[in-house]
């Protein structure tokens, strides 16, 4: 290591700033140094690569020595500053107590883009006090608070002034006066709010990001302590690289002092957000290539639809499905800021061994930015977002799985299994793509702009045909109309179709590869996704057409009380047809776009849309009631208030089961069911043993 003096340093710093010349020829670090005092900065942004071409030396002991280096730095810039703006350089020196001036730093140097960067789990005692750089997600943030960095403390005799520097947690106080020598023995003080020097301050908990956590391991989270004009610009589900000095801080017991063991912590240098876009693989001008010959070969949408999911046999429209769902549509932000979401939901309801679980963690694989959870083990706070409070008392914001799938994807498993409370967390995140939280004095919106692919079992284990869907699920109405789509996977006994699953299965296992090897590979896929989610297509009139004329044409379908497709259904259909458009690489929704966007629909209400009792489409069985059961619920309430009679008196059961079986539209076990019923949902209620009344 070098015997540089840090006067020595900070004249070579100095230099740096002064004679640095970028590939233009210009002096970067003078222009911006001048430029500090127009947007009133304290602090400068100094590119790593830029000091260790300079001097390979000095950026080796700013790593090893980073408390040292970065000391002499902040003094070589305000010397720098001094030259290029010497009214803006004397503002700031008046701005602290006389004598605070010389323990603290007047301006702070933030450097990015370190060389290395490290992952979270990587960081261990040999990396304490030396300067790292890491990526990861923020997932906790804590309010913004003042922290003392010079503390003031006023003697109780003569109001002498003593200034002690504050680095611990715990808030250290001078033992005697500093005017001790001139005859003031006080030994009593009092704090000095008023020439106490404070610095905005946040910790936030910074988690390693999902893609890079080695299976079955828990991830590695540190807490990193923000100081100055870097609060703040970084929220919960931000993905971020930051730079910061590894130090141990002591755990402190209840008892007496401190204990043995420490944890580790992040001193926060630099913060540099790159989660407003998802993350990449870098996708060269090879690969650009590559993916446009893709599209533009014939049958190119079917083998991208083969290539999803190549384990798994068949299931061609749910795989179509999870295809636009990873692609998406783009979002649409009105004038009035009204949001329109254009992100894709889609519910899997299927037998036991129909692969949904499969599929869903293959498209949070596949997808720009997904995350995998299963509804058993997830509550309301872990999807979406709570408000926690630290050991120190901080109230910190921490981001749910939703969050941090921010323009993503998020799969969740066993939708069913879920807490109905926890569940209803997510009305807000499916449709307005945003999750509020108002807790503990932290009113925050965070967003949440994620498809969600879920996945659930029928309630008495396999499907049944002969029950509409809100019947086979135990799901809320309102909740169950926020899909865009919903297929039903059912396992029913086929010899020819098992024979070919179970052959398929069968060579899977003994070949240990693909059956048959999908025409485009999985990083080729993932790659072709992220550059077409680049593509923001836009409506043709031939597309509005096709897509009006479906939607008209199954509004008049039914009669008057039947619910037929709604507007809901019709934003789903500009959705799936624009995601079409974006997989093709078209920047306009053509016709046939929106024919295979019909085509999906379709296939969905054939399954799900059409009520059972009747045979006819009635999307009633997604909104609650088909229009056959009303009209049996209408009669059932007619036939109570013709027993009941203009007294209200209790009705006997047993002869409103008979009354009911009589007029023929009722067999006796479904007028026991429809009694049932009427109870249950709260219509009648029971006044005594067998005697029902009308609420």
């Amino acid at each position: 290591m070098s015997t540089k003096t840090l006067p020595k340093i900070t004249d070579e710093l100095e230099n740096f700033l002064k004679t640095f010349k970028d590939k233009g020829g210009n002096l970067k670090y003078r222009m911006r140094v001048s430029q500090m005092a127009s947007r009133g900065s304290r602090s400068l942004v100094v590119d790593f690569e830029d000091l260790q071409m300079y001097d390979v030396e000095m950026a080796n002991r700013l790593i090893n020595e980073p408390d040292e280096v970065l000391s002499s730095f902040n003094d070589a810039v305000y010397r720098t500053l001094k030259n290029e703006a010497p009214a803006y350089a004397k503002m700031i020196r008046e701005s602290l107590p006389e004598k605070a001036r010389e323990s603290l730093p007047l301006v702070q140097v933030r450097i990015r883009n370190l060389t290395d960067k490290l992952s979270l789990r990587q960081i261990g005692t040999e990396y304490l006090d030396k300067l790292v750089s890491v990526t990861g997600m923020v997932v906790r943030a804590s309010e913004l608070k003042p922290l003392i960095v010079e503390a003031a403390f006023r003697c109780g005799r003569k109001d002498h002034i003593t200034y002690v520097k504050q680095s611990d947690i715990v808030l250290k106080r001078p033992t005697v006066c500093d005017e001790f020598s001139s005859g003031c023995k006080s030994t009593k003080f009092e704090l000095d709010m008023k020439n106490t020097v404070f610095v905005d301050y946040q910790i936030v908990r910074l988690q390693e990001l999902p893609e890079e956590l080695p299976p079955g391991q828990l991830p590695q989270a540190f807490d990193v302590s923000l100081q100055g004009d870097i609060v703040n610009t970084a929220r919960p589900g931000d993905r971020v690289v930051l730079t910061g000095v590894v130090r141990a801080e002591a755990e402190y017991s209840r008892g007496a002092g401190k204990l043995r063991i420490f944890r580790s912590k992040i001193d926060g240098n630099y913060v540099e957000a790159v989660g407003k876009e998802p993350e990449a693989i870098q996708i060269t001008e090879e690969d650009e290539k590559i993916v446009h010959e893709i599209a533009s070969q014939p049958g190119a949408y079917e083998r991208l639809i083969e290539s999803v999911a190549p384990t798994i046999h068949g299931f061609e429209t749910q795989k179509e499905a999870i295809l636009l769902l990873v692609a998406g549509s783009p979002q649409r932000v009105m004038p009035d800021g009204t949001v329109i979401r254009g992100d894709i939901n889609i519910l899997f309801v299927g037998d036991p061994g129909t692969a949904k679980s499969e599929m869903l963690k293959y498209a949070a694989r596949i997808a720009a930015r997904g995350l995998y959870t299963s509804g058993r083990g997830s509550t309301a706070a872990g999807l979406t977002a709570a408000v926690v409070r630290e050991k120190t008392g901080m109230m910190m914001l921490e981001a749910g799985a939703v969050v941090l799938a921010d323009q993503g994807l998020a799969s969740i498993d066993e939708f069913d299994k879920m807490r109905p409370d926890d569940r209803n967390a997510l009305h807000e995140m499916m449709e307005q793509q945003t999750v509020s939280v108002a807790k503990g004095g932290i009113v925050a919106t965070l967003n949440a702009r994620t498809s969600i692919l879920a996945a659930a079992n029928p309630v008495l284990g396999k499907y049944d045909p002969f029950r509409n869907i809100s019947e086979n699920l135990n799901l809320p109405i309102p909740l169950l109309t926020r899909f865009d789509l919903i297929f039903v996977l059912r396992d029913i006994p086929d010899r020819a179709r098992d024979e070919r699953l179970a052959r398929h299965i069968l060579e899977l296992h003994r070949k240990g590869e693909y059956v048959k090897a999908p025409s485009i590979d999985f990083n080729l896929l993932h790659k072709y996704i992220l550059y077409a989610k680049k593509i923001g297509p836009v409506l043709t009139k031939e597309a509005e057409e096709k897509i009006l004329e479906y939607y008209l044409d199954m509004r008049k379908t039914g009669s008057e009380s039947m619910i037929t497709v709604t507007p809901r259904q019709l934003e789903a259909l500009i959705r799936l047809a624009t995601a079409r458009a974006r997989i093709m690489l078209r920047d306009k929704v053509t016709e046939e776009d929106a024919m295979r966007a019909v085509s999906l629909m379709r296939r969905m209400l054939e399954t799900v849309g059409v009520d059972v009792k009747t045979g006819k489409m009635d999307l009633g069985v997604l909104h609650g009631r088909p229009l056959s059961e009303r009209n049996l619920l209408v009669a059932a309430l007619d036939v109570f208030k013709t027993l009941e009679g203009p007294k209200k008196n209790p009705v006997e059961g047993r002869v409103f089961i008979d009354e009911l079986a009589k007029t023929e539209k009722f067999t006796q076990e479904d007028a026991q069911r429809m009694l049932q019923t009427l109870n249950r949902s709260g219509q009648i209620y029971e006044v005594k043993p067998g005697f029902y009344r009308k609420l």
